[in-house]
């Protein structure tokens, strides 16, 4: 599984960046240096718990878990978006302190440590970069991020060596915490809509059912129920309302399904002369009843 050892090297990738980039924070007393290493260690605990969850998201469905396991991935980002989310509020509240309080910092150190930190996250963005789960885009969101952060941070120790301003440094950590915080809430958001069986956002019911009732044969669709198992697999059932060789109606119909990513269709037939519980079928009842009298 390629997926799994690229998230496996990530996850060694951030956690020995992570101490080294902690200790390089207290040895230059640069607090964004040190709030960036917590966003790592952070990272590096979502990404293992990610790395385990992954694993076991790829097990075949069986009788307990019969929609198969891929839920076990959305799970994982959803637990590393948690500590994210703590994170970013713990760095926050000390950034503030600090700008109380501002420390001396080595600005050579920090500047230092910024190339390396930028160097290694492009690799491990590099590395992550090909993922197809919620959970492997989870992981290539951090690692771009955590570029990103470094960049700012190194920008942040080149104006301070030149100008002196400490300040700048809470003021970064407290960005990079914010930005941080915003992208877990949106991972948070899409994982919640998972688990909350939301349709899939680029999915539209209403469209798909005007699309099944041109369908040659077919009367009406209703009870449409979309949902998914972990932002990529799509399912669902509906009720279809036909006269016609049910065989060619189910192929019709999973084809079209097939255009909007739904792989896995579970389909009711009802003839037109059958009373669903909630809807009759107006549509074809009236030339139906003149037309067939073979049933009864």
């Amino acid at each position: 599984m390629k997926s799994q050892r690229n998230i496996f090297i990530a996850f060694l990738l951030n956690l020995f960046f992570a101490v080294f980039e902690f200790i390089g924070g207290l040895f230059t007393g640069s607090f964004a240096i040190i709030s960036d290493s917590l966003h790592d260690l952070g990272d590096a605990a979502g990404i293992g718990i990610s790395f385990l969850f992954e694993k076991k998201s790829m097990q075949k469905p069986d009788d307990n878990y019969t929609y198969g396991y891929t839920r076990y991935s959305v799970m994982g980002s959803l637990v590393m978006t948690l500590i994210l989310i703590f994170g970013s509020f713990a760095i926050i509240y000390n950034a503030v302190i600090k700008l109380l309080n501002p420390a001396e910092i080595n600005y050579n150190g920090m500047i230092f440590l910024a190339v390396v930190g930028t160097c290694v996250n492009l690799i491990a963005a590099i590395v992550t970069h090909k993922g197809e789960s919620l959970n492997q885009k989870a992981v290539n969101l951090h690692m771009l991020e955590d570029v990103l952060g470094w960049v700012i941070v190194l920008i942040g120790a080149v104006v301070m060596k030149f100008t002196d301003i400490t300040i700048i440094d809470p003021i970064l950590s407290i960005a990079v915490s914010l930005f941080v915080f915003i992208s877990a809430l949106k991972t948070l958001v899409s994982a919640l809509s998972v688990f909350l069986e939301k349709t899939p956002k680029e999915i539209n019911i209403a469209e798909i059912k005007a699309e099944l009732s041109e369908i040659e044969g077919i009367c009406d669709v209703h009870h449409i129920h979309l949902w998914s198992m972990d932002g990529n697999n799509n399912y669902a059932t509906m009720h279809i309302v036909t006269d016609s060789n049910p065989v060619s109606v189910k192929e019709a119909v999973k084809e079209k399904l097939r255009m909007y990513n739904i792989s896995h269709t579970t389909l009711e037939l009802e003839s037109t002369n059958e009373n669903c519980n909630q809807i009759s079928c107006e549509a074809c009842k009236g030339h139906h009843d003149h037309t067939h009298h073979h049933h009864h």
